[in-house]
């Protein structure tokens, strides 16, 4: 059965549908360029509503297992690849990717020219998109708000150790809690729309995670954040970076095609060290904006010099743009968890809401 991909700028293109749909699937069309880690994109919820492309030919071959899901359930709009393998080789596979993909009724196109795809969202732009049985015209609606439908609704508690850190949730990477606890921490997890919770919570450090969207989707909360991070030693991740930019004065912009891969090269400003890192996002910091903040770069990408980490003048705060806790990717940037523990240890007996 035919199925088509329509770019917003009116280009279309052909592949193999997972099946006949009722309705046209919309979402922001954006590529990913890692040889694996498909179970991990296809679960983040960093890609709420997004149709991903993977740029590598063949996706699937090592199926989908119990361990690696980001998320209990797919969080894209869709997926589309080149070839998708039927019978998948690897002792950990429970599911092939087509019977996952189906399983949680996620659309999907097989046999489509995704270099070309590629190229295209790189010529025009990150763009809306729609998967259909027909050509159709995509309309240029962007998507808000995805951080409010990814971000968890209860506040919990993980492991027993020390120390103490509040996880706060703008759409959660299971990886980044399970590093943290891999460390010996005790982990609270607190929706970020639930922020009065940290009153009672006293915790020695905090960490803001991943999510999707833009990043100004959170500005009511910024003046709260920024009270709650002037007091405990911080950590941003990705989405968390950019707020920890907002709340500090800085401002955001969004790129061209984003960053999604598993090998960004990022400098660290303080050591002269390149290392290879896992990213996904649309959205940096402007540079220029963090002249009048108390915020300096500690991080850049080497590719186009954005910004890829904050670390504050005075106060124990550390952000990367990148993925620490990577998942899919190299795991060269987990000294940065240490980094934090480090902060949290030279306070200790200071904690916020003391």
């Amino acid at each position: 059965m035919q199925g088509y991909v329509s770019l917003q700028d009116g280009q279309q293109f052909a592949g193999e549908a997972s099946k006949e749909w009722e309705h046209p699937i919309e979402g922001e069309i954006v590529f990913f360029t890692g040889m694996t880690g498909y179970q991990e994109v296809i679960t983040d919820p960093s890609y709420r509503g997004q149709i991903v492309v993977f740029t590598y030919p063949l996706i699937g071959n090592y199926g989908v297992n119990e361990d690696d899901s980001e998320s209990v359930k797919p969080q894209v709009s869709g997926v589309i690849m080149l070839h998708c393998a039927e019978f998948p080789s690897h002792y950990k596979s429970t599911l092939s990717l087509k019977e996952y993909l189906n399983k949680y009724n996620v659309p999907y196109l097989t046999g489509v020219d995704t270099r070309e795809v590629t190229k295209a969202i790189r010529q025009n732009g990150t763009s809306q998109a729609v998967i259909a049985n027909q050509p159709v015209d995509c309309s240029d609606t962007e998507m808000v708000g995805q951080m409010f439908q990814a971000s968890g609704d209860e506040v919990e508690t993980h492991g027993s150790g020390s120390p103490h850190i509040a996880l706060i949730d703008f759409g959660l990477k299971q990886s980044i809690l399970s590093v943290l606890l891999k460390k010996g921490a005790r982990v609270t997890v607190v929706p970020f729309t639930k922020l009065k919770a940290m009153k009672d919570i006293h915790p020695d450090g905090i960490v803001l995670s991943n999510g999707p969207g833009n990043p100004k989707d959170a500005e009511h909360f910024l003046k709260e954040i920024k009270h709650l991070i002037d007091s405990s030693p911080t950590l941003g991740i990705c989405l968390g970076h950019q707020i920890i930019a907002l709340a500090y004065g800085g401002n955001t912009l969004k790129l061209s095609f984003g960053h999604r891969g598993a090998n960004h090269p990022v400098k660290d400003v303080d050591t002269g060290r390149v290392f290879l890192t896992s990213q996904n996002h649309n959205y940096v910091v402007d540079e220029g904006s963090l002249v009048l903040t108390d915020l300096q770069k500690r991080f850049y990408n080497v590719n186009d010099q954005s910004v890829e980490g904050l670390a504050h003048k005075d106060k124990p705060i550390l952000s990367a743009q990148f993925h620490p806790e990577a998942n899919p990717g190299p795991e060269d940037a987990e000294w940065l968890f240490d980094d934090f523990f480090s902060l949290i240890s030279v306070k200790k007996g200071v904690k916020a809401y003391a």
